[in-house]
């Protein structure tokens, strides 16, 4: 669902690694789960003003699968946040026409927050106006190893496989490479984010703490992104 009018300067994809929720809590003498809700209020606000300067696909790193090790409360805290935004939250990116995606594993998350998914994704399919993507019990690598598997399901031989054949088993395939990834809260790594798809992303790192990250630091990312030349290896 590329836009034929998209915006100069302006990436297509843009992909979020929120970091910083608990430091920010921290800073704030609040609770960690607070950093967590705030950090979930932020999403919503740049993936709709992200949609408003032109781009069209805004995928979050919400749950990794290595965050399945932290304790029991925060982890059903962060589930009922999910649930929240794809349901009583989602009301306005739906009525924006925004549709949602999630990519990941979905045997181990709540069986609620699971169909919750599959009625938001079903109802929103043909949606244009932007997609919010969230990567939830989500690894890179797991992604592909998955890839690898439908593959050997579907009977494609070793030398049968293409970089393009492999894109079609990625989670929601037709959702495009990355062009800008955003990592907050001062650190630079990839943390195994969407590693096919940020084979040529730009990244953007910044010392704010995501539930501090505002629409003017955005602007600041896609401002930078702008100005540089992508060569895609050429």
């Amino acid at each position: 669902m590329t836009k034929t009018n998209q915006p100069e300067g302006i990436p297509i994809h843009l992909g979020i690694i929120p970091d910083g929720n608990r430091r920010w809590a921290t800073s704030q003498s609040l609770p960690t789960l607070e950093g967590h809700r705030r950090g979930m209020d932020v999403a919503k606000e740049l993936a709709i003003a992200s949609f408003d300067r032109g781009v069209t696909y805004f995928t979050m790193f919400a749950f990794s699968t290595e965050n399945w090790t932290r304790t029991k409360s925060e982890v059903g805290y962060l589930m009922d946040l999910f649930y929240r935004l794809v349901t009583k939250e989602f009301d306005e990116l739906e009525s924006r026409h925004v549709r949602l995606r999630v990519l990941g594993r979905r045997d181990r998350i709540p069986k609620r927050l699971r169909l919750a998914i599959e009625q938001v994704e079903e109802r929103t399919k043909d949606n244009q106006a932007g997609t919010l993507a969230l990567c939830i019990d989500y690894g890179g690598e797991q992604e592909l190893a998955d890839a690898a598997s439908s593959l050997a399901a579907a009977g494609v031989a070793p030398d049968e496989i293409t970089p393009e054949l492999l894109s079609g088993h990625l989670y929601s395939p037709d959702i495009p490479p990355i062009d800008l990834v955003i990592r907050t809260s001062g650190e630079h790594r990839t943390s195994g984010f969407m590693l096919w798809r940020t084979a040529y992303a730009e990244y953007y790192f910044t010392e704010i703490n995501w539930p501090a990250f505002t629409t003017a630091d955005l602007d600041a990312a896609l401002a930078d992104f702008a100005q540089r030349t992508r060569r895609f290896g050429r």
